[in-house]
């Protein structure tokens, strides 16, 4: 009524004038701003961050009206970590910005759903049925477990109370328990970095009741099985303010501005302290903007691109002795200069397992665990030795005092049996008693499944009194990627225009990226490694993650920052989208789980 009669009394309401008649003072109503101002008063400010299984967990201040959420702003009160690093904060995303809408979204799931057609006879089959006898009329019957399984995606869920929902989770896992067995039920929990309570809770159901546990990682597949594989670990990767100390940045199949929101500033900041940049990407997204050079490989190809990098970086700087640096790195840190045995296999020769200890005859003086030790050739010596960190040597050793081997499981550049120094020998291709040809496979499909390249070997006698034919990782990992360390034969490049598995020419083909690029960032990339020793990095993510062969795409990546020194330096190494988010200890899995097993 007050606006209406505003309205009325419209041309009387200008009180006063000012500036020359460009200003005005009028007498009207001016409630409506209640309204407005309402909308971001608030009783209180609390701290959280948001439950959407992110390792950003950003901190926000919550402003809570009446109990519920009004607004939210980043909290700005991050502590400083190195004067020579830029402010974390401000952490936050366009995501969490609109979390609350989520919370109270018409969307947002609030009770149990099922579908329909199952709702309907579970209610009739309860009429007359205990609950496992009820799910058990449901899901053995041929025509009823069609009916409602047939209509799966295409939506018909209905609004179900928890007790109903609750019993049928239950009937159903006790019939499968009594009928097939515990271990058929499978299931598992919301991630550890989502909620640590719930998490718990489904292990210790499932525990219980003698079920099977599966990763998190199963269900979005999310973690790169190439960790584990190369270093029995999940992704165990730097923070995100280390991106700020590469001084020769890639980002592969990571879009981090929009995916990695809060941490995204260390990639754009890092490139004014002169840090070259390349974006891999097979389409435009918005890392690539901050690129200095852009790789865009056919989805699914990005293997093949690691591969001819590695191989450039193999034949340019590791055949040719061009850094001591990536060589003394290689003896120390990697499995390269540790001896495999080769076993004929169908009339060709193929990699084995590991030599060690136990294969030769006194076990080269080692009694305990000889089969976990490992050996190389000390170049100093010519002799086969055990070298410290060998896992053989992490228990069960005597103490030092008693004159045993106890502390040497550690990465010092020692023979195990005496404490001497070695040098480990990475290469046979000066002191080999044989040229192998090693068969390798190849998933290529245009060279044929297995490729012969030839190996630098050594002949050995073990102590079964056979012989055996040895070669390092080395000279292994030189093979397989097509480099000619001088012994020829075929599928080996000479250049690398060569149309070779794994030559930038062979990759071209697959990935459709100019040859030239991949050898000009293979050699800055390597390059700037030897001159930074090992400040050369790679952000990796899920969009190499999700193909069937991933497993290859990453060691292509990870075999790349090895052989450049790159893993384990600041500003160097691989930092993945998953593996900040750290499991709690000990206590912790104890009082929600119940599970800790003692060591006796």
């Amino acid at each position: 009524m007050s606006h209406f009669l505003d309205r009325l009394k419209f041309m009387s309401r200008v009180v006063s004038t000012f500036s020359e008649g460009h200003g005005e003072v009028v007498n009207e109503d001016r409630k409506w701003e209640n309204a407005y101002r309402s909308r971001w008063q608030h009783d209180k400010i609390v701290r959280s961050t948001h439950g959407v299984n992110c390792t950003g967990s950003c901190s926000w201040k919550i402003y809570v009206k009446n109990g519920l959420i009004t607004w939210e702003t980043q909290q700005t009160d991050y502590p400083r970590t190195r004067p020579d690093l830029p402010n974390h904060e401000p952490r936050g995303c366009p995501r969490g910005a609109s979390y609350s809408w989520y919370v109270y979204s018409a969307q947002r799931v609030k009770y149990p759903m099922m579908r329909g057609r199952l709702m309907k006879m579970w209610r009739e089959a309860r009429k007359t049925l205990d609950p496992i006898s009820a799910w058990e009329s449901i899901s053995q019957d041929p025509v009823k477990a069609r009916h409602y399984k047939s209509v799966r995606g295409l939506g018909g869920f209905v609004r179900a109370d928890w007790d109903t929902a609750m019993e049928i989770i239950a009937a159903a896992n006790a019939y499968t328990i009594r009928k097939f067995g515990p271990d058929r039920v499978i299931g598992f929990s919301p991630i550890p970095a989502m909620s640590m309570v719930s998490y718990a809770a489904g292990s210790r159901y499932l525990s219980l009741i003698g079920g099977v546990c599966l990763s998190f990682y199963d269900w979005y597949c999310d973690l790169p099985p190439a960790s584990p594989q190369v270093w029995g670990e999940q992704t165990d990767v730097a923070e995100s303010a280390d991106w700020y100390n590469s001084t020769y940045l890639m980002v592969w199949g990571s879009n981090v501005p929009q995916t990695r929101t809060p941490d995204a500033h260390f990639y754009t900041e890092v490139r004014y302290k002169g840090t070259k940049t390349v974006a891999v990407s097979s389409d435009f997204g918005e890392m690539v903007k901050f690129g200095d050079i852009w790789l865009a490989p056919k989805q699914g190809t990005d293997a093949a691109l690691a591969m001819a990098m590695g191989h450039v970086i193999l034949k340019e700087f590791h055949l040719p002795g061009k850094s001591d640096y990536f060589r003394d790195y290689a003896r120390q840190y990697t499995d390269m200069p540790l001896l495999v045995m080769l076993k004929e296999r169908d009339g060709k020769l193929m990699p084995d397992h590991f030599l060690r200890a136990s294969h030769l005859a006194d076990a080269l003086g080692q009694d305990n665990n000889p089969e976990w030790k490992t050996l190389l050739i000390d170049e100093l010596t010519g002799e086969l030795v055990v070298p410290n960190g060998s896992i053989g040597l992490r228990w069960g050793e005597d103490s030092a005092e008693s004159g045993g081997k106890a502390g040497r499981w550690n990465l010092e550049l020692k023979d195990a049996a005496n404490g001497q120094a070695i040098v480990p020998r990475l290469s046979l291709a000066d002191a080999y008693d044989a040229v192998a040809d090693v068969a390798f496979p190849y998933f290529g499909g245009e060279h044929g499944d297995v490729l012969l390249r030839r190996v630098p070997a050594r002949k050995l006698l073990l102590a079964d009194g056979g012989t055996a034919l040895v070669a390092t990782v080395y000279d292994l990992q030189m093979a397989n990627y097509g480099v000619d360390g001088g012994l020829g034969g075929p599928n080996v490049a000479a250049a690398y225009d060569d149309d070779v598995p794994y030559t930038p020419a062979w990759q071209e083909k697959h990935t459709t990226v100019p040859r030239e690029r991949v050898i000009q960032v293979a050699r800055e990339f390597a390059q700037n490694a030897h001159d930074t020793r090992g400040k050369s990095m790679v952000i990796v993510g899920a969009g190499l993650n999700h193909w069937y062969h991933m497993d290859m795409a990453y060691r292509g990546i990870i075999n790349m920052l090895v052989m450049c020194g790159c893993v384990g330096q600041s500003g160097g190494g691989w930092a993945h989208y998953v593996g900040q988010e750290k499991r709690a200890g000990r206590p912790w899995r104890l009082r929600l789980t119940g599970r800790v097993r003692r060591a006796k």
